[in-house]
């Protein structure tokens, strides 16, 4: 099975807004406000869900490690918390993967009050499936757990994200900030589980 990275497979794996903010008269930026929703994505059992998984997934990796950073090139060797891909209402309705760093702890269950310590890296890959059958690489979405006072304004959270073709949308603590504002606002609303969602129990390992 073979990815469509192309500019219709960044959109719909994505989904960007179309919100753009003019800089200056020279400069434009696309400031998502949210992840599109997928309409009537193929609903697929964990088990059939990672049978596509598993034909697709040194492609996809393939493309975020262009992107050079460093969990994009090392996140498969981490451990996943679910049995398989399942469809996530918070990105979208495509299908996710929950992947952890060993600091991170458990991953899988929901604890209120619960810290997630330092340098704890949660990894979520994406993809669509059509209704037709048609699969599309999604984005690679990113967390890290950082000191106490080193970002305030997202409650010491970096988010990343990076794209199926390998180029990053945006850093909150680098390049392009603002394109992923929406990041740290859809996850304040879990701020007593640490800014964090969790594997759905269905989906646990």
């Amino acid at each position: 099975m073979t990815l469509r990275f192309t500019i219709a497979c960044m959109l719909v794996g994505f989904g960007l807004t179309g919100q753009v903010s003019a800089q200056s008269s020279d400069d434009q930026l696309l400031t998502p406000k949210s992840h599109i929703t997928i309409e009537n994505p193929k609903k697929l059992s964990a088990g059939e869900a990672d049978k596509v998984y598993r034909t697709i997934i040194d492609e996809l990796s393939g493309m975020y490690a262009l992107s050079g950073d460093r969990v994009a090139k090392s996140y498969l060797n981490w451990r996943r918390y679910n049995n398989g891909p399942y469809l996530s209402s918070t990105h979208g309705n495509r299908y996710v993967n929950n992947y952890a760093n060993n600091k991170a702890g458990d991953y899988a269950g929901s604890r209120k009050g619960v810290k997630a310590p330092v340098g704890a890296i949660y990894a979520k890959d994406s993809f669509t499936i059509t209704k037709e059958g048609m699969v599309y690489g999604g984005a690679l979405f990113l967390m890290e757990k950082l000191a106490s006072g080193a970002s305030p304004t997202t409650a010491n959270w970096r988010y990343w994200m990076i794209l199926p073709d390998g180029s990053l949308l945006g850093d909150s603590r680098g390049d392009s900030p603002e394109a992923v504002n929406f990041c740290h606002s859809c996850h304040k609303l879990v701020a007593k589980k640490d800014h964090l969602y969790f594997v759905p129990k269905s989906h646990r390992q």
